[in-house]
C-alpha cells in the first residue's frame, strides 16, 4: 500500500478562535454589570482531572473569567453532592457550573447532574440540554463540549451533510449527545460499541471514523481504510504520557487526517466549555 500524507488536525489554532470570541463577549458583558463567574465542582484525587482543573483556572483567568473550584472529599455523599450542586444552580452570581469526573464509587453523576439547572449547565449533559438536542432544538440548549469539539475538526476538512461516519463508542459524555448532534447535520451515521463484533468492516465504507471510547491505542491500522478521516476524543495515561485511543502510528500514513493526542480535540474542548459559559449567561439574562 502507497504511503499516504496524513494532514494533522489541531485544535488550538480553533481554540484561539473561540477565545477570542469569548474575550470579546466578556468584556461586552462586564461593560453591562455583569461579571462571568463558572463553578467548577471537584469530588476526585485523579491527577487527569486536577490538571484539566488547572488549565482551565488559567484560561478563565486569561478570559477575564472568575473560575471558583469546590474541593469536595472523595468521600463525599450522594446527599452531600447533589446539595453543592442544588445550591450553586439557585445562587444568582454563578452562571455556570460543570462537575469534573470520574466521580468517587458509588456516586451517580446521572442523578448529581440532575441538580443543575439546565441554563447554567456548561458541559451540556444535563437530561433537558440532552433532550433538547435529540428534539433537534440545538438552538434552545448548552451542547456538550467534547462533541461540539469533534464535529468543528471534521468540518474543518469536509461537510458533516450525507457524509458515512462511524462513531466507536457510545457513553453517555460523548457518543450518546455526538450520536444526536452528527444525525441533526444529516450524516448518515454507524455506532460501533463493546458488542459490535466486527468493527473493522462496520467502519469499512466509513468517511469519517470519531473514537471515543478511552481505551488506549484500540484503533489501529486494522481498523481503518486508506483515505478516511479519524477525530480521536480518547484521552488515557500510559507511562506518565497521554495517549489517545488511536494508535497514531499505526494509521499515519493510511488515514487522510488525523487528530493528535494531545493537541486535538483537547483544546478545542476547553475553550468550548467558556463559550458555553457565554450562551449559559445570555439564556439567563436575555429571557429577564
Amino acid at each position: 500500500m502507497r504511503e499516504m500524507e496524513t494532514i494533522e488536525i489541531r485544535g488550538i489554532p480553533l481554540a484561539k478562535q473561540v477565545k477570542a470570541d469569548v474575550s470579546r463577549e466578556v468584556n461586552i458583558l462586564v461593560g453591562k454589570g455583569i461579571q462571568p463567574r463558572m463553578a467548577v465542582v471537584m469530588a476526585t484525587s485523579d491527577p487527569s482531572a486536577l490538571s484539566y482543573v488547572k488549565s482551565k483556572q488559567k484560561m478563565a483567568t486569561s478570559l477575564g473569567i472568575e473560575l471558583d473550584v469546590i474541593g469536595l472529599d472523595t468521600k463525599v455523599t450522594q446527599t452531600e453532592l447533589e446539595s453543592v450542586l442544588a445550591d450553586l444552580s439557585n445562587s444568582p452570581s454563578v452562571h455556570g457550573i460543570l462537575l469534573e469526573s470520574p466521580l468517587p464509587t458509588g456516586l451517580n453523576e446521572s442523578y448529581a447532574l440532575s441538580q443543575i439547572i439546565p441554563i447554567k449547565d456548561v458541559d451540556g449533559l444535563t437530561p433537558a440540554n440532552l433532550g433538547l438536542v435529540t428534539a433537534g432544538r440545538e438552538a434552545e440548549a448548552i451542547l456538550a463540549a467534547t462533541p461540539q469539539a469533534c464535529i468543528e475538526l471534521v468540518e474543518t476538512q469536509v461537510s458533516l451533510l450525507g457524509r458515512k461516519v462511524g462513531l466507536v463508542g457510545c457513553g453517555r459524555t460523548v457518543g450518546r449527545p455526538l450520536t444526536q448532534m452528527l444525525l441533526n447535520r444529516y450524516a448518515t451515521l454507524t455506532v460501533c460499541h463493546s458488542f459490535t463484533k466486527d468493527i473493522p468492516e462496520a467502519l469499512a465504507n466509513c468517511e469519517v471514523i470519531i473514537v471515543a471510547v478511552g481505551k488506549p491505542f484500540l484503533i489501529n491500522s486494522q481498523h481503518i481504510k486508506p483515505g478516511q478521516i479519524v477525530i480521536d476524543a480518547g484521552i488515557n495515561i500510559v507511562d506518565n504520557l497521554t495517549v489517545g485511543d488511536v494508535d497514531a502510528k499505526s494509521v499515519r500514513g493510511i488515514v487522510a487526517a488525523l487528530t493528535p493526542v494531545p493537541g486535538g480535540v483537547g483544546p478545542l474542548t476547553s475553550a468550548i466549555v467558556f463559550r458555553n459559559l457565554i450562551k449559559a449567561i445570555h439564556l439567563q439574562y436575555d429571557k429577564r
